[in-house]
């Protein structure tokens, strides 16, 4: 490449020069640039005067006319004005006029109309926006002291010398008003103008700030985050969901489109087909949650759940959505074992309980080998054995996600009955009075044994938590279409918050420090009850 010229160096320069705004260049280049059109004009009136009318040039006050001008203008390049008090270059429009009064004098004879060169001074002071009601005065003093002052030095006064060039100062004071109310003007929609940037400029900082903060918060995040337009195409997505689309990526695809990436059903296998792939349904306008899918292959593959949320504009309409991808896979993975766990202990707890059941029937079957209070024990002991087999059935059941309730006729007075008597040991041992209010059969369609377990759940509780030598009653009756069964105790009891949270699950009644319980002495801490 060939290297620039200092010819291309300094046109490119001056270019530069003309290119920038006005109120971009320095205090000094701008006071240069405001004297340089008189000057320009002052250099062509010279030229003419020299070529035309030579014999001007030996004119005393023309020549100072050009001599000060050239000293202005050299004021003006050598001055540091950024120095002196702001308003000091106003001096030099001033002193324009002066110089152009003597121009004027001294050249009327051979260029007339020189005094209009004063309307370049005026428009420079009425357009700098300084002391405007004094630059409109001088608008109208400066070009009146041109024609009036050869006026009294000649000793030519006369009302019709002075009305006569009297046009003159008043057009050039239209002009000062007209550039100062254009410049008044400008002034205000800068300002205005200025305004508006410091607003957009703080606007831009606010913005910026709160993108860099968003950035921050999402590369944070655990979570996969992506942002998608309204047609598809990605917007936003932090490191932890660029690390999930490279796991979810084929080893033989750098760049997969969203149906080519190892996206698969909750079985692990089966690749999802595109239009339940978590980014497509949201593309779609979707809303979702928890959707469970398992990204990548082989040893490497994760969980996720994956949920998402639509974008609107300002119109209401779809313009993109969120989606967040959480990697589940530990917990999916601890839910695994847990299944497992609860499948092994339920059957191993089958088989004793089985073994069990076999021989207190057997036993049961022997009616001379037993007597009455002997039989009444083995009953209880069985039927609490086949309570507990129904409770690990329950377990499987629960692994399972299905919980079946079997209705048959039953009686349900005969049901209390068998609570009360498998707890009356416990109510004896605690100086607890067990008692029962029944009609001697009351039948319902229920599920004996779910029953059984709510009415055994309610009896220990009403034992465990009333004082020692309290009364227990389990009461049950019928009521037009309903079977009621009560049980009622005389320990600390539970208040209508306590009340409505008694079917909440592992809910548990937090002790009152004003209650006392005469038979635990522990700490509140432990002083609870579940009902």
């Amino acid at each position: 490449m060939t290297q620039p010229s200092a010819w291309d160096i300094g046109d490119k320069k001056k270019l530069l020069i003309f290119q920038r705004s006005f109120h971009e260049h320095t205090l000094r280049m701008r006071v240069v640039l405001s004297q340089l059109p008189l000057s320009v004009c002052v250099c062509i009136s010279a030229i003419l005067v020299w070529l035309f009318f030579p014999a001007t040039l030996a004119n005393p006050l023309f020549l100072i006319f050009l001599l000060s001008q050239a000293f202005l203008l050299a004021l003006c390049i050598v001055v540091p004005w950024h120095r002196l008090p702001f308003a000091s270059f106003l001096s030099i429009p001033i002193l324009d006029m002066v110089s152009i009064g003597f121009g004027r004098e001294g050249g009327q004879e051979a260029l007339t109309g020189l005094s209009v060169l004063v309307v370049l001074p005026v428009i420079w002071l009425c357009a700098s926006g300084l002391y405007p009601r004094l630059a409109i005065v001088m608008s109208f003093l400066g070009p009146l002291a041109i024609v009036w002052v050869p006026v009294f030095v000649h000793n030519d006064v006369s009302e019709q010398a002075l009305t006569k060039p009297l046009l003159f100062p008043i057009l050039i004071l239209g002009i000062g008003v007209s550039v100062s109310v254009l410049t008044l003007s400008m002034v205000r929609q800068q300002r205005v103008l200025e305004q508006k940037d410091a607003a957009l400029k703080d606007a831009l900082d606010i913005s910026t700030k709160q993108e860099r903060l968003l950035n921050t918060v999402m590369e944070a995040l655990p979570l996969g985050v992506v942002a998608v337009d309204g047609d598809g195409h990605d917007i936003l997505m932090n490191r932890r969901q660029r690390q999930t689309h490279v796991l979810a990526t084929p080893p033989d695809n750098d760049d997969p489109n969203e149906s080519q990436l190892l996206v698969f059903d909750i079985d692990r296998s089966t690749p999802l087909p595109p239009d339940r792939r978590p980014v497509r349904r949201a593309v779609l306008g979707e809303r979702f949650t928890d959707q469970l899918v398992w990204l990548g292959a082989g040893e490497g593959q994760r969980a996720f759940t994956t949920s998402a949320r639509p974008m609107l504009d300002d119109a209401g309409k779809f313009a993109g959505s969120v989606v967040v991808f959480s990697d589940v896979t530990d917990l999916v993975n601890a839910l695994a074992a847990k299944d497992d766990f609860v499948a092994n202990v339920s059957h191993e707890f089958r088989t004793p309980l089985t073994s069990i059941l076999g021989y207190v029937e057997l036993i049961l079957d022997d009616a001379e080998a037993l007597d009455a209070h002997s039989r009444k024990q083995l009953d209880i002991v069985k039927r609490n054995a086949e309570r507990l087999l129904t409770l690990v059935s329950d377990l499987l059941a629960v692994r399972s996600g299905q919980i079946v309730i079997q209705r048959h006729t039953a009686d349900v007075a005969e049901l209390v009955r068998g609570s009360v008597t498998s707890a009356e040991p416990r109510a004896a041992k605690a100086g607890i009075r067990l008692s029962m209010d029944l009609p001697d059969a009351l039948e319902a369609r229920v599920d004996s044994s779910r029953l059984a377990q709510v009415l055994d759940n309610l009896v220990s509780n009403a034992i465990k938590y009333s004082p020692d030598g309290g009364d227990v009653e389990v009461a049950a009756w019928e009521d037009e279409d309903f079977v009621f069964c009560r049980v009622t105790d005389t320990g600390m009891g539970m208040n209508e918050e306590e009340q409505a949270e008694a079917f909440t699950k592992f809910f548990r009644r937090r002790w009152r420090p004003q209650e006392r319980h005469p038979r635990r002495r522990v700490g509140p801490a432990h002083q609870q009850s579940n009902r």
